[in-house]
């Protein structure tokens, strides 16, 4: 089967591995050469192309009429898109006479869209997954083919739990792959009324708002940690990263400004909340070295009583 793979993203890496790995018949990849303003943690499928001997094929636009007969010259049988960022055009995703499939990192319906690793975070939920699902023209709405759950602990944070993600996509597409071969699939229609979408997040969506409740701006710290903008607030006018928390949950003194830093120790700095309190593990000023532990007690223990925000 000729295969044209548009991938990305570690998920795009162990994937498109697997299958040469195999030593499948896959006649080109598309994929991003990486933004040089971004902050690049992660495994290039490009330089995997380039080395695999594959034609790799990066354009900032897909919508061109020459590039769409430059996929159809090239005559692939099926399109696999893993973590590819653009929406493909319909044009290119009827090219293949077996269809375009497409990995998506959660269990779809829920959290179509963008970032869905940094959102379930965020919005606190315990269970995620991976869905393998036909793509269309509206984004991440096909026919499910096949998904597997991943638990989302207390403990997980953005990098964390995109290793997870990135380990149950290879073994979904390890489990799924000789079923798409084989044409022996079974796909199920999604229920939009279970629908959520999502769209991608910016670094300035990173700022917090103490007046919200400390698990809310705990799930948003946790969400946006390294390798991530990360989420902040402001001391003084001055720019400060919070890049770890924990929630204190059985203090709540309502007569408090929220944001006002009440101690700080060992451990971290205590900070009252919209309702509870939150200790500030680690933190940043901009353009200064990160502090955790002892170092960021001496920081800020002459700040007790100061407000952030």
């Amino acid at each position: 089967m000729r295969i044209l793979v548009f991938g990305y993203h570690n998920v795009g890496y162990v994937c498109l591995k697997e299958l040469i790995e195999r030593k499948e018949n896959v006649v080109a990849v598309v994929t991003h050469k990486g933004d040089p303003s971004e902050n690049i943690w992660f495994n290039s499928v490009y330089e995997l192309a380039l080395k695999s001997n594959i034609p790799v094929f990066s354009p900032t636009d897909i919508k061109g009429d020459i590039f769409f007969e430059t996929l159809k010259n090239l005559k692939p049988e099926i399109i696999l898109s893993f973590y590819y960022r653009y929406l493909i055009p319909e044009n290119i995703l009827k090219i293949p006479a077996h269809g375009a499939i497409n990995l998506h990192g959660s269990l779809l319906p829920k959290y179509r869209g963008r970032c869905p690793v940094n959102w379930v975070l965020i919005n606190g939920e315990k269970t995620t997954g991976v869905t393998l699902h036909y793509m269309k023209k509206s984004a991440d709405s096909g026919d499910i083919i096949s998904q597997q759950e991943v638990p989302i602990s207390e403990d997980d944070d953005a990098l964390t739990l995109f290793n997870k993600i990135t380990e149950a996509a290879l073994s979904l597409f390890k489990k799924t792959w000789p079923l798409i071969k084989s044409g022996n699939l079974h796909p199920i229609p999604q229920d939009p009324s279970k629908a959520t979408y999502f769209s991608g997040r910016k670094p300035e969506n990173g700022l917090i708002d103490w007046k919200r409740e400390a698990s809310e701006i705990h799930n948003l710290i946790r969400g946006v940690t390294h390798p991530y903008p990360g989420a902040f607030t402001f001391y003084k006018g001055k720019k400060l990263f919070i890049w770890k928390s924990e929630l204190i949950s059985d203090k709540n003194n309502i007569n408090i400004p929220c944001g006002k830093i009440l101690a700080a120790n060992d451990r971290g700095i205590e900070v009252k909340a919209g309702e509870g309190h939150l200790l500030l593990k680690s933190a940043q000023f901009d353009c200064e070295e990160e502090l955790t532990g002892k170092r960021l007690f001496e920081r800020f223990n002459s700040m007790a009583g100061d407000i952030l925000g």
